[in-house]
């Protein structure tokens, strides 16, 4: 029989030993590089669209400038009730990237809605956003589930958006058909 009983647990190692040394952090990870990339990457092209006034008016006026940027006629035809699976694809890829958490996606999702995209593409970037959401995937997937099953899922989650949208778009247009538009006969 074992000389340690449960009773009389063996002794730890001794307390006053040097501690184990942690993991030593880097000041920036690459998940770091990464978003300052895509934070730089969209700060050129507002520039390059609006100049500087267009990039200062987004850093003072935050959220406000939405309806501004995604002008009524685009996202309509690029979300709308007529954009197709394109439009389901384009809510998808946005609901991928959109970064942030619940204080971010639904505002924005609600912005959609206002200013012209359907409920089917809405959805799309909403499921999109749950399931394959980039700022989750690196920052807590990926270190803790590994880098292979952090792509496989991904994967195998693709479609799911795409086919949430269509699912979205054939229930909405039946529980809330539009009237036709009437033509007025002299």
């Amino acid at each position: 029989m074992s000389e340690h009983s449960p009773k009389n647990p063996a002794p730890a190692e001794d307390a006053e030993s040097e501690p184990r040394p942690g993991r030593v952090r880097k000041p920036i990870g690459w998940s770091t590089i990464v978003i300052a990339a895509l934070v730089a990457v969209s700060a050129a092209l507002v520039w390059r669209r609006d100049g500087t006034d267009g990039v200062l008016d987004i850093l003072t006026h935050d959220l406000s400038l939405f309806s501004g940027i995604l002008p009524h006629e685009k996202v309509s035809r690029a979300l709308g009730p007529k954009s197709g699976l394109k439009g389901l694809l384009i809510g998808t890829a946005f609901g991928a990237i959109l970064p942030g958490g619940p204080f971010t996606a639904y505002p924005v999702a609600s912005a959609l809605l206002a200013v012209g995209a359907d409920f089917g593409a809405t959805i799309a970037m909403v499921v999109s956003w749950t399931l394959i959401g980039y700022g989750r995937a690196v920052a807590w997937e990926i270190p803790i589930m590994g880098t292979d099953f952090t792509l496989w899922r991904i994967l195998i989650s693709l479609p799911l958006p795409v086919l949430a949208g269509a699912l979205g778009r054939f229930v909405y247009v039946r529980l809330y058909p539009q009237p036709e538009p009437k033509d007025n006969e002299t």
